[in-house]
């Protein structure tokens, strides 16, 4: 009967462990499709390749110009269409943190932005959400300056 009582106690706490395990896999999943997304969104820039950078572009997208945003795939496309008509890379960009909701359709990535020379100008963070099984797409971006203040 002891024996029974005990395993009856530690299974539910076997499952648990697991549950958490499979989800926190999954997580890290997610982060790392996520992470992928950015990097090739990213690409975009490096290669020139303007209707890829809109491909990733969500309907509903708001990037920030300034403090302005921009509001719908069609308005975000045609304001960054000239940083895609030089014949190099104005600037880049690649992801240093990614997280995910819990739920698995939310995530967010930031990271350094570069100027030609490799020094970095800004920070950015966008927002990704999964509108199809494995198409994230980019529903909101805002860069900040990057400060050259003294470290305290």
């Amino acid at each position: 009967m002891l024996k029974i009582a005990l395993v009856l106690a530690v299974c539910p706490i076997f499952f648990m462990h697991n549950a958490l395990s499979s989800e926190q896999v999954v997580l890290a999943e997610l982060q790392q499709q996520v992470e992928e997304t950015e990097r090739a969104f990213a690409q975009t820039m490096v290669q020139r390749d303007f209707a890829g950078f809109v491909a990733f572009l969500s309907d509903e997208a708001v990037f920030f110009a300034g403090e302005t945003p921009l509001r719908g795939k069609q308005v975000v496309a045609d304001t960054w269409k000239p940083y895609y008509e030089q014949p190099t890379a104005p600037f880049s960009w690649k992801p240093a943190h990614v997280e995910v909701l819990d739920s698995g359709t939310l995530a967010l990535s930031s990271g350094p932005v570069f100027s030609p020379e490799g020094k970095q100008v800004a920070t950015f963070n966008s927002i990704w959400r999964l509108e199809a099984p494995g198409q994230w797409r980019i529903v909101f971006d805002k860069g900040n300056a990057a400060c050259d203040c003294p470290k305290p």
